[in-house]
Protein backbone atom coordinates (compact mmCIF):
# COMPACT_ATOMS: atom_id res chain seq x y z
CA UNK A 1 0.00 0.00 0.00
CA UNK A 2 1.48 3.43 -1.20
CA UNK A 3 0.02 6.78 0.07
CA UNK A 4 1.06 10.48 -0.61
CA UNK A 5 1.13 12.49 2.63
CA UNK A 6 1.29 16.19 1.86
CA UNK A 7 2.20 17.09 5.40
CA UNK A 8 2.30 16.36 8.88
CA UNK A 9 -1.50 16.29 9.64
CA UNK A 10 -1.14 13.64 6.51
CA UNK A 11 1.29 11.62 8.33
CA UNK A 12 -1.12 11.86 11.74
CA UNK A 13 -4.17 10.96 9.77
CA UNK A 14 -2.69 7.81 8.55
CA UNK A 15 -1.73 6.99 11.94
CA UNK A 16 -4.61 6.65 12.83
CA UNK A 17 -6.11 4.92 10.21
CA UNK A 18 -3.43 2.19 10.57
CA UNK A 19 -4.22 2.28 14.29
CA UNK A 20 -7.67 2.04 14.17
CA UNK A 21 -7.38 -1.04 11.95
CA UNK A 22 -5.38 -2.81 14.79
CA UNK A 23 -6.81 -5.65 16.93
CA UNK A 24 -8.29 -4.85 20.47
CA UNK A 25 -4.87 -5.73 23.35
CA UNK A 26 -2.37 -5.67 20.55
CA UNK A 27 -0.51 -7.81 22.32
CA UNK A 28 2.82 -9.53 20.19
CA UNK A 29 2.27 -6.82 17.17
CA UNK A 30 5.51 -4.95 15.94
CA UNK A 31 5.49 -2.36 13.20
CA UNK A 32 9.44 -1.27 11.77
CA UNK A 33 9.24 2.57 10.82
CA UNK A 34 12.17 3.18 8.28
CA UNK A 35 12.79 6.61 6.69
CA UNK A 36 15.54 8.94 6.89
CA UNK A 37 16.03 11.56 9.54
CA UNK A 38 13.14 14.12 9.31
CA UNK A 39 10.65 11.44 7.30
CA UNK A 40 8.00 11.37 9.77
CA UNK A 41 8.73 8.12 11.81
CA UNK A 42 8.56 9.72 15.06
CA UNK A 43 5.20 11.98 13.87
CA UNK A 44 3.91 8.66 13.03
CA UNK A 45 4.42 6.86 16.26
CA UNK A 46 3.48 9.93 18.20
CA UNK A 47 0.11 10.08 16.72
CA UNK A 48 -0.37 6.63 17.00
CA UNK A 49 0.45 6.32 20.38
CA UNK A 50 -2.08 9.24 20.74
CA UNK A 51 -5.16 7.50 18.67
CA UNK A 52 -4.40 4.54 20.90
CA UNK A 53 -5.47 6.84 23.63
CA UNK A 54 -2.03 8.57 25.62
CA UNK A 55 -2.62 12.19 26.48
CA UNK A 56 0.51 14.24 26.30
CA UNK A 57 3.68 14.55 25.72
CA UNK A 58 5.60 11.26 23.71
CA UNK A 59 9.29 11.46 23.83
CA UNK A 60 11.27 10.38 21.29
CA UNK A 61 13.30 6.76 22.90
CA UNK A 62 16.11 8.08 20.96
CA UNK A 63 18.48 8.35 24.45
CA UNK A 64 16.27 5.93 26.86
CA UNK A 65 16.21 3.42 23.67
CA UNK A 66 12.23 2.71 24.97
CA UNK A 67 9.40 4.56 25.90
CA UNK A 68 6.44 2.56 27.54
CA UNK A 69 2.50 3.55 27.37
CA UNK A 70 0.03 1.76 30.04
CA UNK A 71 -2.76 2.37 27.96
CA UNK A 72 -6.56 1.21 28.25
CA UNK A 73 -6.52 -1.00 24.76
CA UNK A 74 -2.90 -2.20 25.63
CA UNK A 75 0.64 -1.71 26.15
CA UNK A 76 2.75 0.10 23.57
CA UNK A 77 6.33 0.45 23.09
CA UNK A 78 8.21 3.30 21.17
CA UNK A 79 11.56 1.61 20.62
CA UNK A 80 14.37 3.99 18.79
CA UNK A 81 17.35 1.33 17.78
CA UNK A 82 19.26 4.27 16.47
CA UNK A 83 22.20 3.24 19.04
CA UNK A 84 22.01 -0.14 18.84
CA UNK A 85 24.45 -1.79 17.00
CA UNK A 86 23.34 -5.23 16.73
CA UNK A 87 20.84 -7.37 17.29
CA UNK A 88 22.40 -9.18 20.40
CA UNK A 89 21.85 -5.89 22.16
CA UNK A 90 18.36 -6.59 21.95
CA UNK A 91 18.43 -8.35 24.98
CA UNK A 92 19.65 -5.95 27.18
CA UNK A 93 16.88 -4.08 26.13
CA UNK A 94 14.61 -6.79 27.40
CA UNK A 95 13.21 -7.21 24.10
CA UNK A 96 10.98 -10.59 24.53
CA UNK A 97 9.63 -9.03 27.54
CA UNK A 98 8.12 -6.48 25.36
CA UNK A 99 5.32 -8.58 23.60
CA UNK A 100 2.75 -8.18 25.91
CA UNK A 101 2.13 -5.21 23.26
CA UNK A 102 2.77 -3.15 20.64
CA UNK A 103 6.33 -2.76 19.41
CA UNK A 104 6.95 0.54 17.16
CA UNK A 105 10.33 0.27 15.99
CA UNK A 106 12.29 2.83 15.04
CA UNK A 107 15.49 2.14 12.66
CA UNK A 108 14.97 -1.58 11.88
CA UNK A 109 18.02 -1.74 10.13
CA UNK A 110 20.06 -1.93 13.19
CA UNK A 111 18.77 -5.61 13.64
CA UNK A 112 17.47 -6.46 10.60
CA UNK A 113 15.92 -9.73 11.94
CA UNK A 114 13.39 -8.04 13.55
CA UNK A 115 11.56 -8.30 10.09
CA UNK A 116 11.23 -12.06 10.29
CA UNK A 117 8.85 -11.61 13.52
CA UNK A 118 7.20 -8.73 12.32
CA UNK A 119 3.71 -7.81 11.35
CA UNK A 120 4.22 -4.67 9.55
CA UNK A 121 6.71 -2.01 7.31
CA UNK A 122 6.39 1.46 6.96
CA UNK A 123 9.10 2.98 4.73
CA UNK A 124 8.42 6.76 5.09
CA UNK A 125 10.08 9.33 1.83
CA UNK A 126 10.55 12.20 0.98
CA UNK A 127 8.70 13.48 -2.06
CA UNK A 128 9.65 17.19 -2.37
CA UNK A 129 8.08 19.32 0.77
CA UNK A 130 5.94 16.26 1.00
CA UNK A 131 6.66 12.40 2.14
CA UNK A 132 5.25 9.20 0.59
CA UNK A 133 4.62 5.71 2.70
CA UNK A 134 4.51 2.75 1.69
CA UNK A 135 2.98 -0.20 4.17
CA UNK A 136 3.58 -3.27 3.65
CA UNK A 137 2.47 -6.30 5.65
CA UNK A 138 5.26 -9.06 6.29
CA UNK A 139 2.99 -11.41 8.10
CA UNK A 140 -0.75 -12.95 7.51
CA UNK A 141 -2.16 -10.90 10.01
CA UNK A 142 -0.32 -7.60 8.91
CA UNK A 143 -1.74 -8.29 5.02
CA UNK A 144 -5.04 -8.41 6.94
CA UNK A 145 -4.82 -5.36 8.21
CA UNK A 146 -3.49 -3.43 5.29
CA UNK A 147 -6.64 -5.06 3.46
CA UNK A 148 -9.20 -3.49 5.80
CA UNK A 149 -7.09 0.04 5.59
CA UNK A 150 -6.45 0.06 1.61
Amino acid sequence: MKRFLADEEATQRFAREVFAGLPEGLAGWTVLLNGELGAGKSTFARALINAAGHEGAVPSPSYTLVEPYALAVGNIYHVDLYRVSSADELRYLGWTELDDGLRLVEWPDRAPELAEEADLNLVLSYEGNSRTAELEGLSARGRTLIQQIN
